[in-house]
């Protein structure tokens, strides 16, 4: 039987059957998965969706926050050879309806009423979904009179009759696997139009885990049992699914998983995670709480701590320009850092064990990956895309560049279109195409085998690559220069006050932006300066507020040349909000949805009406 996900979870609770596979919370206490125990309720679930009629291409959905149960089915769906198709928690009844229509899924995990809810305002846009399974009984239990609706438990007893009744059933399925069945649809943010199912095959996760883990291009030295990981981004995605579920199979690491998105900062520092993977605002906002609890604290000790983050960020410019490797000069100060500030410093966020740590999934401000190298977590920005199932390239330890995502991966081909700077990848993990979407299939990848990323990027010393912005995001001023909006807006970000940053410029004279305050550290910064305010937007629009943030626009355009300074700006008066469609689920920003909530905003900016803006567009 070939090597999947599947087998080397078999394999690993053959090997190693009481080593701890997954850790949960329940109740409060954390409750611990053997890798034997984890097999054998794969198994079991296994049998219960073939008790279902799952067949081998049938698409199996899962709409849950990160638990065990979503792992479970995920695994049990690829060894009865179907269909993982994950939903974001945040996705609202609409993207609900659209997804499982357009995947055409048979069966659905709701893990709670709030998701299952959702299923049954749009069951009726949802024909093919036979079956609905929810593991939370909290308000479900005998309310809802639904053909069809299991709970877990009852999933799991169905599974157990099945497996007694048709023994080697499941391990059947598993070897009849082909390395080009499409084991998940991951779904594409939907920036601009309505997500896309990349269809990922057992080939492509394959490849994944032998070059970047198993050839230790990622972490070095390899990953092993003793190693723990927190999940806490949705496994929907493909990057979390990569640091979760594919590292947890191929090397053994200990899964432990956040109770909500909410506990993160209080379970980092219960697990003290030895790897860490985040996206660049989870990285931003644990450097903003740093900042919150060193202002504010006594005046000694905010002294010194100020001190302190000050020698780290002095450090982390002298290690970035040393490709992360320490001077004689730095490695003594850094030691001595790490006595009096750096380790408890770390402890407090959760990183005090990290050996590594990686940043992806969108760009991320050289500040701010200096500043945590000073501190001693080394965050290696990496690159990769759902289409090529997270595999492009990686800033590889000894080897940092910042303001890179690194280096191709080995066995991994990668070039920039000669005309338009495109970054281009080719290997075996590029995806089998979009479902029921030949036509999107064939403008993604071309006759050669060439996956077009649609991001432009740049040879950085001719080794590594930078990604200078999305080709649909660069901005084209009315003077005919080309910006690249995401450098601009990381560098305001970067900044602990600045949660949201769009810049606007896309045919007009000079760049505007439209910025989202950080809640929590401006109203800190706002009570320390006697400042009452009752809501965000009553913060958000105070002069003071607006006076305070352009000191932020000026250190930024202090940086960029004339025609990519930021000549106005207007404070955005609510956060942005996926349920309000100006987020995708994986918080990047909607720019259309943006432009047309706001135009009268991006309007006074350039002296227009707002008609005139909202027809013309008013951003990029």
């Amino acid at each position: 039987m070939r090597t999947t996900l599947v087998t080397r979870v078999r394999d690993r609770a053959a090997s190693n059957p009481d080593g701890i596979a997954l850790r949960h919370k329940d109740l409060g206490v954390w409750q611990e998965i053997t890798w034997s125990d984890y097999w054998d309720t794969i198994v079991t679930t296994g049998h219960a969706l073939l008790a279902l009629g799952v067949e081998p291409g049938d698409r199996v959905s899962i709409h849950s926050e990160n638990r065990p149960e979503w792992v479970v089915l995920d695994l049990a769906t690829v060894a009865v050879r179907g269909i993982t198709v994950g939903l974001y928690p945040t996705n609202p009844a609409a993207e609900v309806a659209y997804l499982l229509a357009h995947s055409g899924a048979t069966v659905h995990f709701a893990e709670d009423q709030e998701q299952l809810d959702k299923f049954l305002d749009v069951r009726a846009e949802c024909p093919e979904v036979r079956t609905v399974v929810y593991r939370e009984p909290r308000g479900i239990r005998g309310r809802y009179d639904l053909p069809g609706l299991l709970a877990w438990e009852d999933l799991l007893a169905l599974g157990e009759q099945h497996r007694r009744e048709h023994p080697g059933a499941v391990e059947e399925r598993m070897a009849a696997a082909e390395e080009d069945d499409v084991i998940t649809l991951v779904y594409t943010s939907g920036t601009t139009g309505p997500p896309k199912g990349a269809m990922l095959t057992h080939r492509n996760v394959e490849f994944a885990i032998e070059t970047a883990i198993e050839n230790e291009q990622l972490i070095s030295p390899q990953a092993t049992e003793k190693d723990l990981t927190l999940s806490y981004l949705p496994l929907c995605h493909v990057a979390e699914r990569f640091f979760t579920t594919w590292y947890n199979t191929a090397t053994g690491t200990q899964v432990n998983f956040a109770e909500s998105i909410d506990t993160v900062p209080a379970n980092l520092r219960e697990i003290q995670p030895s790897l860490l993977f985040a996206v660049p605002r989870i990285w931003e906002k644990l450097l903003a709480t740093a900042r919150i609890k060193v202002d504010s604290a006594s005046r000694a000790k905010r002294a010194y701590g100020r001190f302190w983050l000050r020698e780290a960020e002095r450090l982390g410019a002298t290690l970035a320009a040393n490709g992360g490797a320490h001077t004689p000069g730095t490695r003594i100060r850094a030691a001595l850092g790490w006595v009096l500030f750096f380790r408890a410093f770390r402890q407090r966020l959760g990183l005090g064990k990290v050996r590594y740590a990686a940043s992806g999934a969108a760009p991320i401000a050289p500040d701010v990956l200096q500043f945590f190298m000073g501190v001693g977590v080394r965050v290696h920005e990496v690159y990769g895309m759902t289409e090529n199932t997270a595999i492009a390239t990686a800033n590889r330890p000894g080897r940092v560049r910042l303001g890179t995502v690194g280096e191709p991966l080995d066995g991994t081909e990668l070039m920039l279109h000669p005309e338009t700077g495109e970054i281009l990848t080719r290997h075996a993990s590029n995806f089998a195409g979009y479902w029921r979407d030949e036509e999107a299939t064939a403008r993604t990848v071309d006759a050669e085998g060439w996956l077009h990323t649609g991001d432009v990027g740049e040879w950085v010393e001719g080794t590594h690559i930078r990604v200078t912005d999305r080709m649909k995001d660069i901005i084209i001023t009315a003077g005919g220069k080309n910006v690249a909006p995401s450098e601009i807006e990381n560098a305001l970000k970067a900044s602990p006050y600045v949660k949201e940053a769009v810049v606007i410029g896309d045919r007009r004279k000079y760049l505007t932006a439209l910025i989202g305050i950080e809640l929590d550290t401006v109203g800190e910064w706002a009570q320390r300066q006697g400042l009452a305010f009752t809501t965000y937007r009553d913060l958000a629009e105070k002069p003071e507020v607006r006076k305070f943030l352009q000191r932020v626009v000026d250190d930024v355009n202090a940086k960029h040349n004339p025609v990519e300074q930021i000549k106005d700006f207007r404070m955005l008066p609510k956060e942005l909000d996926h349920e309000d469609g100006e987020l995708t689920a994986t918080q990047k920003v909607k720019r259309s949805a943006v432009d047309k909530a706001f135009h009268h905003l991006v309007a006074e900016m350039y002296g227009e009406q707002p008609a005139a803006a909202g027809a013309s567009g008013g951003g990029r």
